[in-house]
């Protein structure tokens, strides 16, 4: 069971807004790639972790299976982009970020520790699930399963009324396939985490989110052998973003939208959000 963490470990909540902030950055720190997007242009940078923000390729591996394998490597990246999107002076900046969700409370510290030193005025830390649900999760507040199939992990997650009810990770993805190897094993992960899931429900919430269909993120999603092949074995149909692989950073995108709002910053325009 994963207890969430916000901006409210700050003291404060988004909806009662961050005074002083009229910039931002979210950001999706992945273990194959980082995400950035900034208010107004969209998804600015999509590239190799450890590469160079603009496209280039590094040899350092920052992030490996969902976690801060070399700090200072992922601080100098974190820095480069934080130059490249906000420039040298961060002060009245916000910067969002998001995390697997089972990631452990010394993941997420460190996080923060790597966030505070770019010199930000706020930041938000919250999981990549509901990242994930604030982009593309339906708005009726009910029972949603987010399966987010990516290079380095797979994760299960229940959320009823936009709160984690319950989560699941295997250090499985795709970057463990071999090229021509089919997804039989990181389908058959994915569905085994459902369905324990689902056995160990006792409120319904579980068959309720599969009755909707289950949001496929990831790199997953974007692999018809692995999105049909869920669908067929659980015998429902599967929602997909218009782009899953950045599902996580738009919808961080849209949290930081939030509260640059209701921070007062000038808000940006539903098409902005690219």
């Amino acid at each position: 069971m994963h207890s969430p963490h916000d901006g409210r470990r700050h003291g404060r909540s988004i909806h009662n807004g961050y005074r002083g902030v009229t910039r931002g950055l979210a950001l999706d720190l992945g273990s194959s790639r980082t995400r950035a997007w900034i208010p107004g242009l969209g998804v600015v940078t999509d590239a190799e972790s450890g590469g160079d923000p603009e496209g280039g390729t590094g040899h350092g591996r920052p992030v490996r299976r969902g976690r801060i394998a070399d700090p200072e490597s992922c601080g100098r990246m974190l820095s480069r982009l934080a130059d490249t999107a906000l420039g040298a002076d961060r002060g009245e900046t916000l910067i969002v970020l998001s995390h697997p969700v089972l990631a452990g409370p010394e993941h997420r510290a460190e996080v923060r520790e790597l966030l505070a030193a770019l010199g930000p005025t706020s930041i938000i830390v919250l999981d990549s699930a509901r990242a994930a649900a604030a982009y593309a999760g339906p708005q009726d507040g009910g029972p949603l399963l987010v399966v987010d199939i990516g290079a380095e992990l797979t994760e299960v997650t229940l959320l009823v009324d936009g709160m984690v009810r319950d989560a699941r990770q295997a250090e499985t993805g795709l970057s463990d396939l071999g090229p021509a190897e089919p997804a039989t094993a990181v389908v058959r992960t994915a569905l085994d985490m459902i369905m324990e899931m689902w056995r160990q429900d006792r409120h319904g919430a579980v068959l309720g989110a599969l009755r909707k269909g289950p949001l496929l993120t990831g790199g997953g999603a974007l692999r018809p052998d692995i999105t049909n092949r869920i669908a067929v074995r659980l015998g429902v149909p599967v929602r997909l973003a218009d782009d899953p692989a950045t599902t996580v950073v738009r919808g961080a995108g849209l949290i930081l939208g939030s509260a640059l709002r209701a921070a007062g910053a000038a808000p940006a325009l539903p098409g902005q959000v690219r």
